[in-house]
């Protein structure tokens, strides 16, 4: 059975509910790990939250570099180490790695370097995250957002690299259209699939465009996959679009 949430903010965790979502998607970054005062103050919001908060994205804040030569592995791995400890707290399920600023591979920076980088951050994760229930889902990103894992075959490799049960893969409808990745990589790799995202034409809510939602559910149920899907979207009115896209998505993916 899937279970439908959207990427919001904690504070339209209400509203959601009312809506009749199942859960909340969240960034983690706003939950402002490295300040300490700041973090005090919103994690309630998160544990109390009246619609559980079962996923978070946007592992990294910006700034944080993970590839490259400007990398500081101690504030990296303090932040892991707060994180993963926050998560459990909350009783999250899944961490989105996309973080496409923090991961992008600078000018001149060595490819091999970089995804030796990459291997050494998701043991670090890895780590961290044993035993607490969270997994983590590499998320490809589109070439015009990142330079580096674009596509779900390219997640997956690096998750077979890792062998480990808290890395896995997440797809993301609006990232594979946008690199023009077949719908049959959720089968071959079902394996690996742990979240899903969605979006329609244009970034935009479920149900309002042109993409092939009857091919991607199709796709999506012929690989097994049972979990979470959220939208992650850009939405112009949400009182209307909310209800009407988690409808289309309920309908579609039954």
């Amino acid at each position: 059975m899937y279970s439908f949430g959207w990427c919001k903010g904690i504070e339209d965790a209400g509203t959601l509910k009312r809506m009749g979502f199942d859960y909340i998607e969240c960034a983690l970054a706003s939950l402002e790990l490295e300040n300490q005062v700041h973090f005090n103050e919103r994690f309630p919001l998160y544990v109390n939250s009246p619609l559980p908060v079962l996923a978070f994205n946007i592992f990294f804040p910006g700034d944080m570099k993970v590839i490259g030569p400007e990398v500081d592995q101690e504030r990296v791995r303090r932040y892991i180490h707060k994180a993963a400890s926050a998560l459990n707290k909350i009783g999250a399920k899944t961490a989105v790695l996309g973080s496409g600023r923090s991961r992008n591979v600078p000018d001149g920076w060595d490819r091999k370097a970089a995804e030796e980088q990459f291997v050494q951050l998701l043991g670090w994760i890895a780590s961290e995250l044993s035993g607490t229930g969270v997994a983590l889902a590499i998320e490809p990103l589109n070439s015009k957002e990142s330079n580096f894992v674009n596509r779900v075959s390219e997640a997956v490799m690096f998750a077979k690299q890792m062998n480990h049960p808290s890395i896995r893969v997440l797809a993301d409808f609006y990232h594979m259209d946008e690199e023009k990745e077949p719908l049959h990589t959720l089968v071959q790799n079902k394996d690996w699939l742990a979240h899903i995202h969605l979006a329609d034409s244009g970034r935009l809510s479920p149900g309002t465009g042109r993409y092939p939602y009857r091919d991607f559910a199709a796709a999506l149920q012929a690989s097994g996959y049972k979990g979470m899907i959220s939208a992650e979207c850009t939405v112009n009115n949400p009182e209307t679009e909310l209800p009407e896209s988690l409808a289309y998505m309920k309908m579609t993916f039954s």
